[in-house]
């Protein structure tokens, strides 16, 4: 009985830490929703002159308030495949890089696919990448769904990426929203139901000119 009194409290103190770790990611994304300020004015440069570095040098506040400001793409143009970053912003940020990189699918995430089917009804897939005796070999799994709608985390439209059909466990209530700086930079926040969904997204972004659709691979 004591031991499993000291499982539960330790268990118990995990919880509230984790609540605690939680509470602050959502503290740094700052309070209050967009402050009206313009892509430009929160990168200090013009929108199509801002690059990957642009987005590196920003805060965790910094980089909400441009995705409130950033609108959505349009929904046709995000066709091929796209290399992907996370961006290594909060106190989360270690928890969500390892996550991403380790657990999410059978290698390092290095990018996003996607293929626009009708008007507003599309498809995708995500992109890892192994190594093994030098050679790198890019796997093709964690298939989507795609369109356009009004985002979740704010009252303009994003293009959401959900993973929902496809995937089961923590993947399963994974989702992500797109939206547009310039045509070679994309900034996108993905949230879970287990990381508190949509009021904790963790910020990612796609980059470069895509490259042509692979399509995924047999399962």
């Amino acid at each position: 009985m004591k031991r499993l009194k000291t499982i539960l409290v330790v268990v118990g103190v995990i919880a509230v830490a984790n609540i605690g770790v939680v509470a602050i990611n959502i503290l740094q994304n700052g309070i209050g929703g967009w402050n009206g300020k313009s892509v430009d004015e929160i990168l200090k440069v013009e929108a199509n002159m801002a690059t990957v570095e642009t987005l590196d040098g920003l805060s965790k506040a910094e980089v909400m308030q441009l995705f409130y400001s950033a609108p959505a793409p349009d929904f046709k143009s995000m066709k091929g495949e796209y290399k992907a970053k996370v961006l290594p912003l909060g106190i989360q940020a270690g928890m969500a890089s390892f996550y991403t990189h380790n657990v999410f699918g059978p290698g390092r995430w290095v990018g996003k696919a996607f293929l626009p089917l009708e008007d507003n009804k599309g498809q995708g897939y995500n992109i890892f990448s192994t190594v093994d005796d030098g050679k790198e070999t890019l796997h093709r799994t964690r298939k989507i769904d795609t369109w356009v709608s009004k985002s979740e985390i704010d009252d303009k439209n994003s293009f959401h990426i959900v993973y929902a059909a496809y995937n089961g466990g923590l993947v399963h209530s994974m989702h992500d929203e797109v939206r547009k700086i310039n045509d070679n930079l994309y900034l996108g926040m993905g949230y879970m139901a287990a990381g508190g969904g949509s009021i904790n997204p963790a910020p990612f972004i796609l980059y470069q000119q895509p490259s042509p659709w692979v399509g995924p691979d047999k399962e």
